[in-house]
């Protein structure tokens, strides 16, 4: 049923299409791009409903307590400790660990203001966690979602930024100004 009216919401409503299938696989980290306005958030819950599939973020442990945290949890949210004694990365990385199925959405711009290079740490959370990467273009010029297949991570990281980056070539977020180029 929530996948009904999310398709006919998502199809029908917005006039928005798919391109790609969501990868076979439990655990993975998600960059999505680009991350120009709270909107992303709210299409991000859509197209999940759409797809029928669990999709995770982190968020800073205060914002777990309730009642909030009790929202955040049941959306696939999971709270992390971030501070400056604590390696952000190694934890993230163990919650993979403790789960059977997690698939971290993160914008590797780290903002939704306009940036000119992403942050780093989306590569090194699925080097820890030995999880492949999937790219989710938002592309508000072209109304679509654009999905990768699953990418494993080399040794190579400017390598595989050049694929990354390449993936979102053209793409343009709700507000085209701070899309990254």
């Amino acid at each position: 049923m929530i996948q009904s009216i999310a398709k006919f919401i998502y199809f029908r409503i917005m006039g928005w299409k798919l391109v790609g299938e969501f990868p076979k696989v439990d655990k993975c980290v998600l960059i999505v791009v680009p991350h120009t306005s709270y909107a992303d958030f709210f299409l991000g819950i859509l197209i999940r409903a759409v797809w029928q599939e669990e999709i995770n973020f982190i968020g800073k442990a205060s914002l777990f307590k309730p009642p909030l945290g009790w929202y955040l949890r049941w959306v696939g949210g999971a709270p992390i400790v971030r501070n400056r004694n604590s390696d952000t990365v190694a934890a993230i990385a163990e919650i993979f660990k403790t789960k059977d199925k997690f698939r971290l959405a993160l914008s590797p711009e780290g903002t939704r203001k306009k940036v000119d290079e992403w942050k780093t740490g989306f590569y090194y959370i699925a080097k820890a966690a030995h999880v492949p990467v999937v790219m989710v273009a938002f592309d508000f010029g072209h109304k679509q979602i654009k999905i990768s297949e699953a990418h494993v991570t080399t040794n190579d990281k400017d390598a595989d930024f050049t694929t990354y980056k390449a993936f979102f070539k053209g793409v343009v977020g709700k507000i085209p100004e701070k899309s990254y180029s």
